[in-house]
């Protein structure tokens, strides 16, 4: 932090997302990514607050100085306060196929979570997606005496390939999710909803986490926020392939890219993962590198570049 940030009064910052407000909201992990940008904000000095898309653009953002867009399934166009500096940010986290040029140029600066993105990023600066080691952290609960392999996401309205294969595998499958009952065998699913405040807990404890990414995703480099919490967990991960992942992870996630695969991998867990030390040196460097007060601070200098402070 530099020095003139001691002396300067906190910007309030508004952190818009695409979930809804009230007990909806709670299950889109929008909320949670959101939340936790607010807390490394304000770890940083400054005075921010999670906006659902309702109010994105109330006459409350005339008295922002700061608002940063978390693009999802919703597009958001900045209101300007007449007469007030403001700086409108855009991180695109998913869904990078709605993103459009002309969205992008409306915005002071643009960030998308890839390294890979090639649709509008004339702009765009590269800001992955990040983890708050402070919850999702190896001591969240004991290694290995949760689930044996576990999900958690909604069906999507879709099939997810990696979960029909972990059942086809016959895997010792827990999955958590909105909609799941009409697809899956009763035996493998354990809940509607994993609360957000156990899912450290559940990521630590379980022997093997399973990902997947949309395709669009995938193709972009927009690497699952799913990954940045299980690595900082210390668990073994498995994924779908997606561009760049291997980039950012190494070996502390393992890529499949189909049922035989990670029959094999499931089969075999004791060499097809790193040790249980490399996998905690893994969580360190996530820890580190990946952090949403990481993150912050860009974004922070990113404002400050925009205000002209």
């Amino acid at each position: 932090m530099s020095v003139r940030r001691w002396f300067r009064r906190p910007r309030r910052w508004a952190v818009v997302t695409s979930a809804p407000g009230g007990a909806a909201g709670e299950q889109w992990g929008d909320t949670w990514f959101a939340r936790d940008l607010v807390a490394a904000l304000e770890e940083n000095g400054e005075s921010a607050r999670v906006v659902a898309r309702g109010g994105a653009n109330a006459p409350a953002r005339d008295d922002d100085d700061v608002v940063v867009v978390l693009r999802g399934l919703r597009s958001v166009l900045p209101r300007r306060s007449p007469g007030r500096r403001q700086a409108w940010l855009l991180w695109v986290i998913s869904h990078p196929e709605l993103v459009t040029a002309a969205e992008v140029e409306v915005f002071d600066a643009t960030f998308a979570a890839s390294a890979h993105w090639a649709g509008p990023r004339s702009t765009a600066r590269p800001l992955l997606q990040a983890t708050n080691p402070r919850r999702f952290t190896p001591g969240a609960a004991a290694a290995d005496s949760g689930a044996a392999v576990l999900f958690v996401g909604s069906t999507r309205g879709v099939r997810r390939p990696i979960v029909d294969q972990a059942v086809a595998c016959g895997a010792d499958l827990h999955v958590y999710g909105v909609g799941w009952e009409e697809l899956l065998p009763a035996h493998v699913v354990y809940g509607t909803f994993l609360p957000n405040a156990q899912l450290p807990a559940a990521y630590a404890s379980a022997r093997i986490v399973l990902n997947d990414h949309w395709p669009s995703m995938a193709a972009n480099g927009f690497i699952s926020n799913r990954l940045f919490d299980a690595v900082s967990c210390g668990t073994r991960v498995v994924s779908d392939p997606a561009q760049g992942l291997t980039e950012v992870f190494g070996d502390a996630v393992r890529v499949v890219t189909g049922r035989d695969d990670l029959a094999m991998v499931l089969g075999d867990p004791g060499s097809a993962f790193p040790s249980r030390a490399e996998r905690l040196a893994h969580a360190a460097a996530v820890a580190r590198e990946h952090s949403f007060a990481a993150r912050a601070r860009v974004l922070i200098d990113c404002a400050a570049e925009v205000l002209g402070d």
